[in-house]
């Protein structure tokens, strides 16, 4: 290991993350500090039918912007529960689709300089519409089907710049072909 941890402390929890302060020794004996954000692993799922996505809009508190993405989320209150069925709860939240078919595409890391959070992928098919469920820091939430030429041209336009869903695309097109890719 390059790189040791002397001590940890806490700085900041919430039901959401945790931040956390460690002590470090480098391997050339120097000393420092490491922030380190601790965040569960959340599912995102790529909806696709007929060679079009379902994306999802929100408002993004952080960079204070509305903007598109894959449907995605963590169950915080049921941290047992497998990537597989919080793929298919937050695809039935966020968008009332149920996937006849999910296919783990695998895991990938967010943002590993600062964080520890990491994503599980799936390619959600076969899919069957219904009601959403969504929940209160999720009320102005909508829904968008585009087609694939249509998805690439909303991220050369910058209107698709959330990386979970930008590297969710790539191991797809790295992984599948599907008609439209």
């Amino acid at each position: 290991m390059t790189i040791r941890t002397l001590s940890s402390r806490d700085v900041y929890r919430n039901p959401w993350m945790t931040v956390r302060e460690d002590a470090v020794q480098r391997q050339d004996g120097s000393t420092g500090i490491y922030g380190v954000v601790l965040k569960p692993d959340f599912s995102i799922v790529i909806p696709y039918e007929q060679g079009a996505f379902h994306l999802v809009e929100q408002y993004r508190y952080p960079v204070q912007g509305r903007y598109l993405e894959f449907p995605m989320g963590s169950w915080e209150t049921q941290a047992d529960a497998s990537p597989e069925t919080v793929a298919a709860g937050e695809l039935k939240e966020e968008t009332g689709l149920v996937a006849g078919r999910m296919t783990y595409l695998g895991h990938l890391f967010i943002a590993y300089g600062y964080s520890n959070q990491g994503m599980h992928v799936f390619l959600a098919e076969d899919l069957t519409p219904g009601p959403q469920t969504l929940s209160p820091e999720e009320s102005d939430l909508v829904c968008k089907k585009v087609t694939v030429a249509e998805f690439e041209a909303l991220i050369q336009g910058g209107h698709i710049k959330d990386s979970a869903t930008l590297s969710a695309y790539c191991l797809l097109r790295m992984q599948r072909r599907i008609p439209g890719l």
